[in-house]
């Protein structure tokens, strides 16, 4: 039998308001809120001094399954995003095979509902060898199509340097195209420069610059100008420099827009500042910059040019990430901490609980149409993270639960910590305890396509 689960006294931060309130859950569903009597065999969670924000959605993770299970999978990958309060994810197609076809999406779809606690999209492939087969299909009904971490299988495979195929695709495709945005000859033209200068060893603090602004802003600029020709709806993944956020809009509502972006907690967090501490372990492509696109970054999703907040999470081996600058991994292990990161910037008063909510929780669920999910509302999916403001701890190699067991924020003091997550209505992890029993569900897309309300 489905457990009634009361929350009572917990302020409820939820479509720009903190209310204090009680959250009934009962059949996987939200069944009321308000001020609600305690009934007789009903399981009691006290949220007195906590907040209660929805279950997060990670609209960009790389969870390594299938073909690259050895630095992390669909369970262990899933299971450090519950601890960090990432209820539902949406999973990039670079693992191995390729997710280039409908019949290898449909298996992994398979492999989650199997492995993964948390709820689970995935992104299909698309890039110059398949862009037929995906421009005949009805697109509609996913969430969306990217060419993110393609080009690590073969060279020329990011939209943004092939504007013919950008040019195909945004004509034809009815789904969110998210792709990754740098110009690979700028990026090949900078390597060969400094590799010139200082052979296989180039000092990793030359990242942004070999990885530039401009290799950014120009296939930025060109894949908008391109949307735009089609109205194609045409989403940039992880932001990093702050001339790219003057090229979005905040004059509309995201409802209305057909161009979107985001960015990673990462980029938030690091600048280049620290290369010299952390060297390769925050090596991530587009690369994290300078201060001033740190702050710039910051300035944009407070007021509204920057859609959503994801985070990119891209599990390697320590040894891989250890390796000389050309041979090191790009990516790093972060869903277990993106959501105390945010809340840091809102100790430090950058940032409120409400546009926390709406970047992380809010958004996404707009941005990919996710049926019921991303708002605290009666009969909406019990997605719901309990969340302490005041508890500080470390992040060590002890408790860390990617399985590559490793993380750039070692050391790091965090003044938050999720006591509680529910998927679906099942408490999946109770203060460092988890019930492994209920696996997530796939995300649905909403059938209307006005997109007008979500």
């Amino acid at each position: 039998m489905t457990e009634k689960i009361l929350i009572k006294n917990i302020s409820i931060v939820n479509e720009g308001k903190i209310i204090l309130g009680d959250i009934l859950i009962f059949n996987g569903l939200i069944q009321s809120i308000g001020d609600i009597p305690i009934e007789p065999g009903i399981r009691l969670i006290d949220g007195m001094g906590k907040y209660l924000f929805p279950g997060i959605i990670d609209g960009q993770v790389h969870f390594r399954e299938p073909g690259l299970t050895y630095k992390g999978d669909l369970y262990t990958e899933s299971k450090a995003a519950v601890a960090g309060g990432i209820t539902s994810f949406i999973d990039m197609p670079n693992t191995f095979p390729n997710v280039l076809t409908v019949e290898i999406l449909s298996e992994k779809y398979q492999l989650a509902s199997k492995k993964s606690l948390a709820n689970f999209g995935f992104f299909l492939g698309v890039n110059g060898d398949n862009i037929d087969e995906v421009t005949k299909l009805d697109t509609s009904q996913l969430l969306g199509v990217s060419d993110d971490g393609l080009y690590f299988t073969k060279k020329g495979n990011l939209l943004a340097d092939n504007p013919e195929i950008m040019e195909k695709l945004f004509a034809n495709c009815r789904s969110i195209i998210a792709i990754h945005s740098e110009k690979e000859q700028i990026v090949e033209a900078n390597e060969e420069f400094y590799r010139e200068k200082y052979g296989e060893n180039v000092p990793v603090e030359f990242y942004p610059l070999i990885r530039s602004e401009k290799a950014c802003y120009e296939a930025t600029k060109r894949a908008i100008d391109i949307a735009n020709k089609y109205q194609a709806r045409l989403h940039i993944l992880h932001l990093t420099t702050e001339s790219e956020t003057h090229l979005f809009r905040n004059d509309i509502p995201l409802e209305e827009k057909n161009i979107t972006t985001e960015v990673s907690v990462h980029h938030l967090w690091f600048s280049d500042q620290d290369y010299n501490r952390l060297g390769t372990l925050i090596k991530w492509n587009p690369a994290i910059k300078s201060e001033k696109d740190r702050k710039g970054l910051l300035k944009a999703l407070l007021d509204d040019r920057i859609d959503l907040v994801t985070t990119d999470h891209a599990p390697h081996t320590l040894e891989e990430k250890q390796k000389p600058y050309f041979q090191s991994m790009s990516g790093a292990p972060i869903v277990q901490h993106s959501l105390n990161i945010m809340l840091e910037f809102y100790k430090q008063g950058l940032i409120s609980l409400e546009k926390i909510a709406e970047k992380m929780c809010h958004n996404p669920a707009k941005l990919y149409r996710i049926e019921k999910r991303g708002f605290i509302r009666k009969g909406y999916a019990a997605d719901l993270i309990i969340v302490d403001l005041n508890f500080n701890w470390t992040v060590s190699k002890g408790n860390i639960l990617s399985k590559c067991a490793w993380s750039p924020l070692e050391g790091t003091i965090f003044q938050t910590k999720v006591t509680h997550t529910f998927v679906n209505g099942h408490l999946v992890y109770d203060n460092g305890q988890f019930n492994e029993t209920p696996k997530g569900q796939a995300l649905k897309v909403k059938n209307d396509q006005s997109n007008t309300k979500n």
